[in-house]
């Protein structure tokens, strides 16, 4: 399944398919009718909702969905946490809405990097009834536009942060329809933000590039990985369909490293230089990941590329755990407690580090 997953994901980033291998080029056609059945489910519920025929709910207080139009890569977990943080610097307690998935890999991370503060998460896929809970439970702030809420970043001295609910943020919020929010922030991967153009599983887009229409805000993520020249392509594009949208940027910066058994202990990024790094990774966007390390002075980088979310099990923990003789490997943040459930820190030695981003 996993090599599966890789091939479909190599022919969603591959435009012309002519010097593509045998397996690739015979999957085309099957992807093809799959991702044309897609649109058309896409288009069927998304005109339910415009002509209110599945119900959309409005939230108390204000709601901020950070979304994507392509599958991973795109910095939306970071742009929640660091959303979550502004608005906990402002004196207001946020709830993180999130599905949540396999794994739980996402969930757990902001929970371990947001931990100790005011800031809560809902997990469910009706996402409605989980900010229903925790609204019954800890009540709102009294809020009634977005121009005042962030109009409180201004006064934050003089706020004391209450358990009362005063923003919802919606992680991975482009596609869920059911819930009104005040402002759509999308996000884009600077690397490669269109794939080959098609829906899914075809192409890597969870909805058309007319989608960017809704978008209040576009953030280009790792922007400090491309061109100029391919960055303006990324503007025009984004403006051609939304002329007057705000386009931000942002990029992924290492910041240091830390024990798999002990994620308080910190390891200067010295440490990598001149030496032989493998990178283990369960991203969107492992390219981007490699990058970085390359970037840090190390000698001799190779990778180990695992498909998004990917649920590790035993046999290939044991694998890794073998190549650790010959590398120091480096884990992305995102893999850290997925790799601890199964048991996965009683190989590691002193030369395993996780990433900090």
């Amino acid at each position: 399944m996993e090599k599966l997953r890789k091939v479909v994901n190599e022919i969603a980033y591959t435009r012309v398919h002519t010097n593509s291998p045998a397996l690739h080029r015979s999957l085309v056609p099957f992807l093809t009718i799959a991702s044309s059945l897609y649109g058309v489910a896409l288009q069927i519920r998304r005109s339910l909702y415009r002509y209110s025929l599945l119900q959309k709910h409005r939230l108390p207080v204000p709601v901020i969905s950070v979304g994507n139009l392509s599958w991973g890569g795109n910095g939306k977990t970071p742009m929640v946490e660091y959303i979550s943080q502004f608005l906990v610097d402002s004196g207001l307690t946020p709830l993180i809405l999130t599905r949540g998935y396999a794994g739980g890999d996402e969930v757990k991370m902001l929970e371990r990097h947001l931990r100790g503060g005011p800031v809560k998460i809902g997990v469910g896929a009706n996402r409605a009834a989980t900010a229903a809970l925790f609204l019954d439970k800890y009540g709102c702030v009294d809020s009634s536009s977005l121009r005042s809420f962030f109009d409180l970043h201004e006064r934050a001295q003089v706020w004391t942060i209450s358990e009362k609910i005063g923003c919802i943020i919606l992680d991975d919020g482009m596609q869920h329809w059911s819930l009104s929010r005040d402002l759509e922030i999308v996000m884009l991967n600077g690397l490669n933000p269109w794939g080959n153009g098609h829906l899914m599983p075809h192409g890597p887009l969870r909805e058309p590039l007319l989608a960017l229409e809704r978008a209040d805000v576009a953030v280009v993520h790792h922007v400090d990985l491309i061109t100029k020249q391919s960055l303006r392509d990324i503007e025009n594009m984004i403006q051609g369909f939304k002329k007057s949208i705000p386009i931000f940027y942002s990029k992924m910066v290492p910041k240091y490293l830390f024990d798999v058994k002990n994620a308080r202990s910190h390891v200067a990024l010295e440490a990598l230089r001149c030496a032989s790094v493998l990178c283990v990774s369960a991203i969107g966007s492992a390219d981007a990941f490699v990058k970085s390390i390359e970037m840090t002075g190390a000698h001799y980088v190779d990778r180990l590329d695992f498909s998004d979310h990917h649920l590790f099990e035993a046999e290939v923990t044991n694998s890794i755990a073998i190549l650790h003789v010959l590398f120091p490997i480096c884990f992305t943040a995102k893999k850290l407690f997925l790799l601890n459930q199964i048991g996965f820190h009683q190989y590691h030695n002193d030369k395993c580090r996780m990433l900090k981003l």
